[in-house]
């Protein structure tokens, strides 16, 4: 029989985190929120925090001991993956410390979904220098992608449209890759029809279940607004789950996986992974009769999901910054909820820079594109102030 209270640390704090956290002490469990910075939104909500170097592995070890939780939720990708693989000797570790290890780099599960698991993904490469990079360029062909093989909500991406632009793409890489490598990846640009996340769940005792996919747009590979249900057929949808459990079938472990696609024609091909919950995936606090965020936590804390519903069309829009400050407040929320059907949700980050994202509107109507509308209206009505 499964005691609770179960006690978890979160590792990484901020929105997902934190919607994270609130799933969490809905079911009575005990949180530890962890980050590099004071009050981060987990932080926020939770029964006990820490600020801690999370790639500093003597520290991380050292917080971990102390505060001896049941499970580990690794919510970011900086982390010291090495006292993971330690610490599950002893600590439950989500989904395990392999799949963290692997999906923190673009190089691990790109090479391992297309090298071993040979799924299709875009063309790719690797480069540790500048001549390197010019190489491999001119073998894919322009126009290409350009990334750190380490960095999160897309930081340090390009396009690159010819090999004039490749000089600053490199520097931008290395400037916001994160820890210390200095290798980067190429990628093929593929024209898509569409981007989708296939929310991914795995279980302790049960079948691999699917979320409805959900479309999304980026913008510099970050994400700006998702949708759902997106629409496919039922071939490329078969294809995508398949893919989606292969892929996590081999990370093993337990918990929601965020596994990203581009749809081209009848084409599946494989783009990334996140082993926690993603971020496109915050159009389920309106959509689903269980967020992606409770699926999560039921997997983790072996819960039954008896069904996953997606009740209509919905839709998400961020909404951003449009300047730095650490004075936070933001106006507009009457405006903003002023619809029906219609959700803000404030992260709580304590500073913000341009263009940051600080919250984000949700909607459902009759059709996406009545979603997207409402969502984008409420997301345009809150505007964040230096007060």
């Amino acid at each position: 029989m499964n005691v609770f209270p179960k006690k978890i640390m979160l590792l990484g704090s901020g929105e997902l985190g934190k919607e994270v956290a609130i799933a969490a002490k809905r079911l009575g469990c005990y949180v530890i929120a962890c980050d590099r910075y004071n009050d981060a939104p987990a932080m926020q909500i939770s029964d006990q925090f820490v600020v801690v170097n999370m790639n500093n592995a003597s520290e991380l070890k050292e917080v971990i001991y102390k505060c001896n939780p049941d499970i580990i939720i690794p919510e970011i990708e900086a982390l010291a993956v090495d006292v993971l693989k330690e610490i599950e000797q002893k600590i439950t570790v989500i989904p395990n410390a392999r799949a963290t290890a692997i999906t923190m780099n673009r190089d691990k599960i790109r090479d391992l979904a297309a090298n071993e698991l040979n799924i299709r993904t875009a063309k790719f490469s690797y480069a540790m220098n500048q001549s390197e990079l010019d190489l491999h360029a001119e073998a894919i062909g322009y126009p290409l992608l350009i990334k750190p093989v380490m960095s999160s909500s897309g930081k340090g991406q390009s396009l690159v449209n010819n090999k004039n632009d490749l000089v600053q793409a490199w520097d931008l890489a290395i400037e916001k890759s994160r820890g210390k490598s200095n290798k980067i990846i190429l990628e093929e640009f593929i024209d898509f029809d569409l981007e989708i996340t296939l929310l991914t769940i795995r279980q302790f005792n049960g079948k691999t279940l699917f979320c409805a996919p959900i479309g999304h747009e980026q913008k510099n590979g970050d994400y700006q607004c998702s949708w759902q249900p997106a629409t496919l057929t039922e071939s490329v949808l078969d294809k995508a789950q398949k893919i989606a459990k292969c892929v996590t079938d081999n990370l093993g472990g337990v918990g929601l996986f965020g596994v990203e696609f581009f749809i081209k024609g009848e084409e599946v091909i494989f783009s990334e992974l996140s082993p926690r919950p993603h971020d496109t995936g915050l159009v389920t606090l309106i959509s689903q009769n269980l967020n992606e965020f409770e699926l999560h936590l039921r997997a983790v804390l072996g819960i039954p999901i008896p069904e996953i519903v997606c009740h209509e069309a919905s839709a998400s829009r961020v909404i951003l910054a449009s300047q730095k400050t650490s004075n936070i407040a933001f106006t507009g929320l009457e405006d903003a909820l002023s619809q029906s059907n219609t959700g803000v949700f404030i992260f709580g980050k304590p500073s913000s820079t341009e263009g940051r994202r600080m919250g984000v509107a949700v909607a459902k109507a009759e059709t996406i594109d009545e979603a997207k509308i409402k969502a984008d209206k409420a997301a345009q009505s809150v505007q964040f102030i230096n007060e």
